[in-house]
């Protein structure tokens, strides 16, 4: 039991890792931060950005989530529903991406 909940706090971060990495190099390629908005001119920049936002969402959430509570003055309840979201989200993509590096090293 004790092995199998260590097991998916490892996913969960691996998944907000993963989110972390993508949101940063998001940011360094286009000079603005990663956000939930679809307002592309073109197929493959929309496409970008849902790919984007699939997988940095843990990222942004908790990044808007942490700002309103510093800038916006958010009530705590705020900040700790916005963790949860961001961390089932981050076990959901951690699940993937830890299947896609397996399948990348050759394990089975």
């Amino acid at each position: 039991m004790f092995f199998d909940l260590l097991l998916v706090g490892y996913i969960a971060c691996a998944g907000f890792v993963a989110a972390g990495v993508l949101g940063s190099l998001y940011q360094l390629v286009t000079s603005n931060p990663p956000r939930f908005s679809f307002a592309s001119e073109s197929l493959p920049v929309f496409l970008a950005d849902i790919f984007v936002c699939l997988f940095a969402g843990p990222f942004i959430i908790m990044r808007n989530a942490i700002r309103g509570r510093r800038i916006e003055k958010r009530p705590l309840g705020w900040l700790v529903a916005s963790s949860t979201i961001a961390g089932m989200w981050s076990m959901c993509s951690g699940v993937l991406v830890m299947n896609v590096v397996l399948v990348v090293v050759g394990v089975s």
